[in-house]
């Protein structure tokens, strides 16, 4: 996309952005920083169902800024399924006294700032996100997204010799983990994940650069 294409595509974002105070997620991004993020949910149908946890932190250049991280519960309007909760082991209870869907999704975009988003399967938790976000912005978030999925599929793709790069490639998180040695956090909590999509993400900027 040429400069002036999204010169002109961001102002008319921003004419009919709903909330004028959110107008600096359309900053340019700070240099080298990104947000990893991770949302749990009652359920899996991203029409209907919501978020009960967000996690989030922040990344400058390989550092992983653990101090400043967002780690919220949110409370739902609906039931969290039986599912869901032999997943990430919240229930009602849990997030009964979590923060209204409005406030934690004010804090989440003020905490993203313009920064790029990261995150493992990141389609799913922005469909959420862009659904619940959508009554206050009139759109879904405007931030570049990075899939941490997508760039292992590429550094493996590019170990295999031509005559075998049609091969599929494990994408579960614990085998990427694994390969990339690195450290792994209990998975399904909204923060451990996001982390551990962090530590993927730096490790495999470089590993993809080095060639």
């Amino acid at each position: 996309m040429t400069s002036w294409w999204r010169a002109l595509k961001r102002e008319w974002l921003l004419y009919h952005l709903g909330d004028p105070r959110f107008r600096f997620m359309w900053d340019d991004p700070p240099a080298d920083e990104w947000v990893a993020l991770d949302c749990e949910t009652t359920g899996l149908n991203t029409h209907r169902d919501e978020i009960i946890s967000i996690g989030a932190l922040r990344i400058v250049g390989d550092r992983l800024m653990t101090s400043e991280r967002l780690e919220l519960l949110v409370r739902p309007s609906r039931p969290i399924s039986p599912e869901s909760v032999r997943v990430h082991g919240l229930r009602e209870s849990d997030v009964a006294g979590g923060l209204a869907p409005d406030d934690a999704l004010m804090q989440l975009m003020r905490f993203i700032g313009s920064r790029p988003l990261v995150g493992y399967y990141l389609e799913f938790d922005l469909a959420m996100i862009d659904r619940a976000v959508f009554p206050m912005l009139g759109m879904g978030l405007p931030q570049e997204r990075i899939e941490v999925s997508s760039l292992y599929y590429e550094y493996k793709r590019r170990q295999l010799p031509p005559y075998r790069q049609a091969e599929s490639i494990d994408l579960r998180f614990a085998t990427l983990m694994k390969d990339l040695d690195l450290p792994q956090r209990a998975a399904h909590d909204a923060l451990n994940d996001a982390v551990m999509a962090g530590l993927a993400f730096v490790k495999l900027r470089h590993l993809l650069a080095d060639g």
